[in-house]
């Protein structure tokens, strides 16, 4: 297939490890369907600037949309009210301590416009698989010894992959995020993967970049990282 009639169509995967070129991808991002949750298959995703997102009942759906909310580390905004709540003890992060309780936690949080969760019972163990083999990280957010904030997402070495976090209480995600972004920046990464607009994202300083540039970093780490 060529040209738009490619571009139009939704790809089916098999058993073979392969995914079309992300610009093939419909206009609102959806590239293909079917496959598996493998780790393979997963880090290829990754690297490829694919993810997954489906909800509970329905077909394994891949996406790459254009443009692409990324924050680079160093570009991570923080409020007058954010800093003193960095300042101040409320707040206790660790990191992959309890990366179960952050994907249970992120799976059974409300959002609004969404029906369900995507993070399916599937999802929970792929992505479980993905950290006991060290590429999934989760950030902990602790508040007397209670579990009320964090993050998961995938790691690729330069470039952290996003996926979901959540907030029992006021400012608990933003924390996570921004401790993560403040690590980040010390490691060198030059992304944070945020995949999709938010409004609450763009408040951290994440930012919609062309999916072709995103395309382009990812290969450049790809290749340092072989």
């Amino acid at each position: 297939m060529k040209g738009n009639e490619a571009q139009n169509s939704l790809f089916f995967l098999g058993e073979a490890l392969v995914f079309p070129p992300v610009e093939y991808a419909q206009d609102d991002g959806l590239l293909a369907a079917g496959g598996d949750l493998s780790v393979e298959r997963l880090l290829l995703a990754y690297k490829s600037g694919i993810f997954p997102w489906f909800n509970t009942d329905a077909l394994l759906l891949w996406w790459s949309p254009d443009p692409r909310m990324v924050l680079r580390p160093k570009d991570v905004k923080i409020s007058k009210s954010m800093r003193k709540v960095l300042r101040d003890d409320r707040f206790k992060l660790t990191k992959n301590q309890s990366f179960e309780a952050v994907i249970e936690a992120c799976s059974s949080i409300e959002r609004e416009g969404q029906d369900g969760t995507w993070i399916t019972d599937k999802m929970k163990r792929a992505y479980l698989q993905l950290y006991e083999k060290g590429y999934a990280t989760s950030y902990e957010v602790w508040e007397n010894d209670r579990l009320v904030g964090g993050l998961y997402g995938v790691d690729l070495g330069t470039v952290f992959c996003g996926e979901s976090m959540f907030s029992k209480v006021s400012n608990a995600s933003k924390f996570a995020f921004i401790k993560m972004a403040q690590e980040l920046e010390a490691k060198n990464y030059r992304l944070i993967d945020c995949q999709i607009y938010t409004s609450h994202l763009e408040s951290l300083g994440a930012q919609e970049i062309p999916r072709s540039e995103f395309i382009q970093i990812l290969k450049a780490e790809n290749k340092r990282g072989e």
